[in-house]
């Protein structure tokens, strides 16, 4: 029996994830997955790549991490270039070697967006400017031939737990540390989980056979918004306090 802790999209929130990890510790769980988007946002990107430098968990790099890593630092966004900003050298060569995807115990595929891209949502659609559950038809599609008995995304800040056609688990565990966001791709929209808890999943099982829990923790949220408000981020600091965009 394999029991793990699944996190995602941390983005910076050292107070959210500290909660988290105590939440797991409590349970006695000792092996952790982090699915990336560890540090983009204005929060306290340096607090939290020291601490995820340090742990011995399975982790890879989402979309933020990729560019932050890779990408031209003038041409960033203000959250990746606020995030990069305050790194040490040997954090930033962390973030370089992050894999993009990886294989646990021959069972679990684990990936930031989709099996074929770190920017693509896998679980949810976009229609008239929100989020909702994809379709199977859409599932399939995004699979992209991809196959494993349990497959962990993140990317969309959304817990979910869907079943393909196939009988493929898939689990996002939710976001750690931003429960909230908007974007401009594939369309202007929103993603709400619609409150302001630090969120991470738990998965439990061996070949084909598997259970996911998605758990909600709460935490100083008010502290992580005011850091937001701060830095000069009132957006952020309204999704972090209320789960919601608007």
């Amino acid at each position: 029996m394999t029991t793990l802790a699944v996190i995602s999209d941390i983005h910076g929130n050292i107070l959210a994830l500290r909660e988290v990890v105590a939440d797991i510790e409590r349970k006695g769980i000792t092996s952790v997955v982090n699915l990336g988007d560890n540090l983009s946002g204005p929060l306290w990107p340096k607090e939290t790549a020291a601490f995820l430098f340090r742990q011995q968990w399975v982790q890879i790099a989402g979309n933020h991490d990729r560019t932050m890593a890779f990408q031209d630092p003038a041409t960033l966004g203000a959250s990746d270039a606020f995030a990069l900003d305050g790194l040490a050298p040997a954090e930033h060569i962390w973030l370089k070697q992050l894999p993009s995807t990886t294989r646990l115990h021959d069972e679990i595929l684990i990936f930031h967006g989709t099996p074929a891209s770190d920017s693509e949502y896998f679980l949810e659609s976009v229609d008239h400017g929100r989020g909702r559950l994809a379709t199977r038809e859409e599932v399939k599609h995004r699979l992209s031939g991809a196959s494993a008995p349990v497959m962990l995304c993140g990317h969309t800040h959304i817990q979910r737990v869907v079943e393909s056609d196939d009988g493929i688990l898939i689990v996002n565990p939710g976001s750690v540390g931003l429960p909230a966001f908007d974007d401009e791709l594939p369309e202007p929209h929103v993603m709400e989980s619609g409150s302001p808890h630090a969120r991470y999943a738990i998965l439990e099982g061996s070949g084909k056979t598997w259970t996911a829990s998605l758990i909600s923790v709460p935490y100083d949220s008010h502290g992580a918004a005011e850091q937001a408000r701060k830095n000069g981020r009132a957006e952020w600091a309204r999704a972090l306090e209320t789960g919601f965009m608007s």
